[in-house]
């Protein structure tokens, strides 16, 4: 189901207009979020200075997005309001329910068997209701959206938690349950409380092995698992400017984990260059158009106090590469640092796997970073000390990085290619150990390591770091390495 080009057509040809008139009656320069969010006001609430953090307000998404876990029970809501079709353009993404185990096709082949009537019960459902459908095997639902969906300025629910991601591309997305993607597709208002705003000012540049991720560690260790419940997150300055639109991905994508309601950038040259190299130039050219309305006033940055709730500043030019965990998503440790951590609280410091992908860190991007240390290794007659895995975020990403010759690094070094589903990062992971109960550590580019998140050991140390230091440290088998 190809994006829907005259929805966004009227949406931007309405947006200056929606701005405007939010900015007479709020008496004041908006944030980006204040312009989406105001933008989508459903007819059932009318424009004016809601409180944050307070009043409920009505919404009006763009599209809704859902994965095959959570979309059975929506869809079987959905079939019983009498419409022949949805109200808003919505898609069902088939990634949850693929076990890996042994590789892509063996993996994929045993979930169209086990999961055969889930998948064609969404099928025919889909079908007959005009809402899109990617089987099993096509990629992880955000990574979809991000390639195929996602516009900026627009807003969409998701049935996942990590529905933000699309906010790589300046979207206001929000994760949600089965029951609200219900709501919007029937073509009820939403409903959601006004969310406070924390801004993030990010200045300098990254260079070396510090990556995207390392400033959604760092926030993490800075706002913990709570500090963003109930806000949006906006990222700007220079050094958003610097990042690329996937990295902006990881950035929002991740920011579930400290609890924020979506996160996310105006929009800029990286992401009119991602909209054009996955097919979209139609939307990039008429977002270039509207572009001042894609990102807060300028006296918003210029004076983030005045209009954000609260504002964290985080100079890019002397961030390190960070390392998160065990245990949560929030225990910051810079790398500096960590091989000190290791010895000090006893973590186990043989490293058992390293695992690179997941809807958090899966772009071509994040693949070629870490291939690039992979083809290093090979060159060395060097081989991973760990058991090394990587799962692509989408076919899309799959087909490019093996037509470019990633993956076959990745293959040479000893990795082990997954299928394009959420795989190990939830749990769905039959993991080859000799004891499911043995304190171990583990290390991945994924967004989640709670105990027993990855393979159901309470005993596994997760830790969380970008794709580059996970392929690093698996080559070396060992959490004290400092590449």
């Amino acid at each position: 189901m190809p994006f829907d080009i005259n929805m966004i057509k009227a949406y931007y040809e309405s947006l200056p207009g929606r701005v405007d008139e939010a900015r007479k009656s709020l008496g004041r320069p908006l944030t980006l979020s204040e312009k989406i969010l105001y933008a989508h006001l459903h007819p059932d609430s009318p424009l004016q200075n809601y409180n944050r953090g307070k009043d409920y307000v009505f919404f009006a998404p763009d599209r809704v997005a859902m994965q095959d876990a959570t979309a059975q029970m929506a869809l079987l809501q959905f079939m019983t309001c009498g419409r022949d079709k949805t109200a808003v353009p919505s898609t069902v993404h088939c990634d949850h329910l693929i076990t890996a185990k042994v590789g892509a096709v063996e993996d994929l082949q045993t979930a169209n068997e086990v999961n055969a009537e889930v998948y064609d019960f969404l099928a025919s459902v889909s079908n007959k209701y005009g809402i899109g459908f990617w089987k099993p095997g096509s990629g992880i639902i955000h990574q979809i959206v991000l390639e195929n969906y996602a516009f900026p300025g627009g807003m969409m629910i998701g049935t996942d938690s990590h529905t933000p991601n699309a906010g790589g591309l300046g979207m206001v997305a929000i994760g949600v349950g089965g029951a609200d993607a219900v709501d919007v597709m029937v073509g009820m208002a939403w409903e959601l409380k006004m969310p406070k705003l924390i801004g993030v000012k990010l200045t300098g540049r990254m260079s070396g092995w510090t990556s995207s991720k390392d400033i959604i560690l760092k926030v993490a260790g800075i706002l913990t698992v709570k500090g963003g419940t109930g806000a949006i997150v906006e990222y700007f300055g220079e050094g958003a400017r610097s990042l690329s639109c996937t990295g902006k991905g990881t950035i929002c994508n991740m920011g579930a984990e400290i609890g924020a309601t979506t996160s996310t950038f105006g929009y800029d040259e990286s992401m009119s260059r991602y909209l054009r190299a996955t097919d979209r130039a139609e939307v990039a050219d008429l977002a270039d158009k509207v572009a001042a309305d894609l990102t807060g006033d300028a006296d918003c940055y210029a004076n983030p106090e005045k209009y954000f709730d609260q504002v964290i500043e985080i100079d890019l030019s002397t961030l390190e590469p960070h390392i998160n965990g065990p245990y949560t998503p929030d225990l910051a440790w810079p790398i500096s640092q960590f091989a000190k951590a290791v010895k000090e609280n006893g973590y186990p410091q043989k490293l058992e796997v390293g695992l690179i992908g997941s809807c958090t860190n899966s772009s071509y991007e994040d693949l070629d970073r870490a291939a690039s240390l992979a083809k290093q290794a090979v060159a060395k007659k060097l081989k991973v000390k760990s058991e090394f895995t990587v799962t692509p975020g989408s076919e899309q990403i799959r087909y490019t990085v093996a037509r470019d010759g990633q993956l076959k690094s990745f293959e040479d070094m000893g990795g082990v290619v997954l299928a394009n589903a959420c795989g190990p990062c939830i749990g769905q992971w039959n993991r080859h150990t000799d004891d499911p109960n043995r304190a171990n550590s583990i290390i991945t580019s994924f967004n989640r390591n709670f105990s027993k998140r990855n393979d159901g050991n309470a005993q596994t140390r997760a830790f969380v770091a970008s794709p580059e230091i996970v392929t690093a440290l698996a080559i070396a088998g060992d959490l004290t390495f400092n590449p």
